[in-house]
């Protein structure tokens, strides 16, 4: 049985992305597969760093209670599903500053860095999935903008931190996308094979 852990990235319940929420962990559910869910809007969550948190850094330490929730969700979990925004070509702050801050150096922790680069320990994470939408059409996000989200998200950020197996979806052109493409969509999604 593989546990999952959610990493839900968006402000507002009545979102695409909230829907996408509910059809993955309703799929989830009838799978039969254990999942817990960081909310990190709902929860509080601060993703900007302060100057102790920063000082703390090195030393895999921190003085964020949910940080050190969320590191110990990551550490247990066995696939990680992604579910967030694309605003402006790139993941919103709140989602990079979960990066930045969960993300800690150290043994047992995140990542080690070593004299050739960053080395992941969470290779616990056999499944990684990144479900995202966007204004843009998904095309333009991969040919025009430079391509982000796979090229530093998956590409560099959660390959150095030992996340495997990365698949990532993206409903494109959001904004404008008619009923009966979303809930196509969102019927693809509560199909995928997690």
């Amino acid at each position: 049985m593989t546990q999952f852990l959610i990493i839900y990235a968006h402000p507002y319940d009545r979102s695409f992305n909230h829907a996408e929420l509910d059809h993955v962990t309703a799929k989830l559910t009838e799978q039969g597969d254990p999942y817990q869910v960081i909310d990190l809007y709902h929860d509080g969550f601060n993703p900007a760093y302060d100057a102790e948190e920063l000082r703390l850094f090195h030393s895999g330490q921190t003085h964020d209670p949910l940080v050190t929730q969320y590191l110990t969700q990551l550490k247990a979990a066995d696939a990680v599903i992604f579910i967030t925004p694309i605003w402006w070509n790139d993941l919103p702050g709140m989602l990079k500053g979960f990066i930045d801050k969960v993300m800690k150096e150290g043994a047992g922790l995140t990542h080690v860095v070593t004299k050739t680069g960053v080395k992941g320990t969470l290779t616990n994470i056999q499944k990684t999935y990144v479900l995202t939408t966007s204004t843009s059409p998904t095309f333009y996000l991969r040919f025009f903008c430079g391509n982000a989200v796979k090229q530093v998200f998956i590409g560099a950020t959660l390959k150095q931190l030992g996340m495997q197996h990365v698949r990532w979806s993206n409903f494109g052109g959001i904004t404008n996308a008619p009923e009966e493409k979303r809930k196509a969509y969102l019927e693809k999604v509560g199909q995928m094979a997690f």
